[in-house]
């Protein structure tokens, strides 16, 4: 690989998410416009059509400046949830040959599968964030990022006909615990998604550690698992709607109150997708092996303090000793590096067995599948049980936070369902609390 092309493919694929940072863009012109900086600094004002005010009281400057940004910030989002409408026109008309304005704007961007009301969004998070209050701090990648969250959990629990959220899945670490932790009893997380259970919801914890025995997974969510069991109020068919896919999508497990680790696995033959079914062992062996032939080499290059670990379905590096952690940097040249290697494999190149490499925050793996495979079997196992349809797109929340960094394991969920990017699991508490909310209902 030449020098040149290393460094435009790195260029791409740490590209921010080019949707937010173009929204981030319009939405600083009324910011540099309308934010009067200076107005903190001149009050008493000094304007006589504004007059004068006794001290203490609000600053009339102050509160023009942010009636007129909120008013700016408002009216932006909603040009480009009309952008949003003609995308979704477009891409549901096959006969139309011509990409919508927002295709042409974002090249980028992919299908949608809801509308995103962004104007409410924007109004509710200014309530909570004062992003038209801000004099100095522009709209942020933050801002912008809650602002499509709440857009989207307002459309998934909109009174729409065919809007109703159905399925709720989730990512394991940074999300629904801290890195390399557990659910523990004490979490916050766990009541809210005792309350998703109670709506008829089904959850799906979509996570890339693979394991291929229940005890581990118990370990790891022993404290939903436990409340779930315990739960009194929760019917039968309540408790057994909550699946754990692990390794991306290579192994289910199910909510099982009469099992020792309250899990029982479920057998490859009961919920591979057709698709998944053309996935040949060999051709799995032959990219598994490419990919730790690649990570050895990155050890070795790098300088990496990191072992190789080969398992049925995935192929990674840790930390040699627990107690180190290796540079982001590197990790996140050894996701490139690999990635890149696979791509141009001829095992990769015949696209039959698709594969994820990730940064997991302080070691690297390659997987068989992605999350838009979990995904896909989470929505296949909760069909319909009269007509058997797989749970839509448009019916599908998925949770995560690695959107963003090479390899970006939950990105790929966006092709299947709606998603919800959040940064800890902080978040994820204010996200169910905001869709709880939006239920008709808000955890205390």
């Amino acid at each position: 690989m030449t020098t040149r092309y290393r460094v435009e493919y790195a260029l791409k694929t740490h590209r921010r998410d080019q949707f937010i940072e173009w929204i981030k863009g319009l939405l600083a012109v009324p910011f540099v416009l309308y934010s009067q900086p200076h107005g903190v600094f001149e009050y008493p004002p000094s304007s006589p059509e504004l007059g004068t005010s006794p001290p203490g009281s609000p600053n009339p400057v102050l509160i023009k400046a942010r009636e007129e940004a909120h008013r700016r910030y408002a009216e932006i989002l909603h040009d480009v949830e009309l952008m949003i409408d003609d995308h979704i026109a477009h891409q549901n008309d096959p006969d139309n040959p011509f990409p919508s304005k927002l295709k042409l704007l974002v090249p980028s961007i992919g299908p949608f599968f809801t509308r995103l009301p962004l104007e409410a969004a924007f109004k509710f998070q200014d309530r909570k964030r004062y992003i038209s209050s801000r004099r100095f701090v522009s709209p942020s990648f933050n801002d912008v990022r809650l602002i499509l969250n709440s857009a989207q959990l307002i459309s998934v629990t909109s009174t729409t006909p065919g809007s109703t959220l159905q399925l709720a899945t989730f990512d394991g670490d940074v999300t629904l615990y801290d890195d390399g932790q557990s659910l523990e009893p004490s979490s916050p997380i766990i009541p809210r998604l005792l309350d998703l259970l109670r709506k008829n919801i089904k959850i799906g914890i979509v996570t890339a550690a693979g394991y291929t025995s229940a005890d581990r997974y118990y370990a790891r969510l022993h404290g939903l698992l436990d409340s779930i069991a315990a739960s009194a109020d929760l019917s039968p068919i309540q408790k057994r709607s909550v699946i754990i896919m692990g390794g991306e999508a290579n192994y289910l497990f199910q909510f099982d109150p009469s099992s020792e680790h309250l899990l029982s696995p479920v057998p490859r033959s009961e919920w591979l997708t057709p698709e998944m079914l053309l996935w040949d062992d060999r051709d799995i062996a032959q990219l598994l092996d490419i990919a730790e032939t690649a990570l050895a080499d990155c050890i070795k290059t790098l300088n990496l303090p990191a072992v190789l670990m080969r398992k049925d379905r995935a192929v990674g590096i840790i930390p040699s000793d627990p107690s180190i952690r290796i540079p982001r940097e590197s990790l996140e040249e050894t996701v490139l590096c690999v990635q890149k290697i696979l791509e141009l494999s001829s095992a990769g190149r015949n696209k039959k067995v698709p594969f994820c490499a990730f940064n997991g925050g302080n070691d690297v793996f390659v997987d068989i599948g992605d999350k838009s495979w979990g995904v896909t079997v989470c929505q296949r196992w909760f069909a319909d049980g009269e007509t058997g349809k797989p749970i839509k797109g448009e019916n599908t929340l998925h949770v995560g936070d690695q959107f963003l960094s090479a390899g970006a394991n939950d990105f790929r969920a966006r092709s299947v369902g709606t998603t919800a990017w959040i940064a800890s699991p902080a978040e994820t508490v204010e996200l169910l609390d905001e869709l709880g909310e939006l239920m008709g209902k808000k955890m205390s």
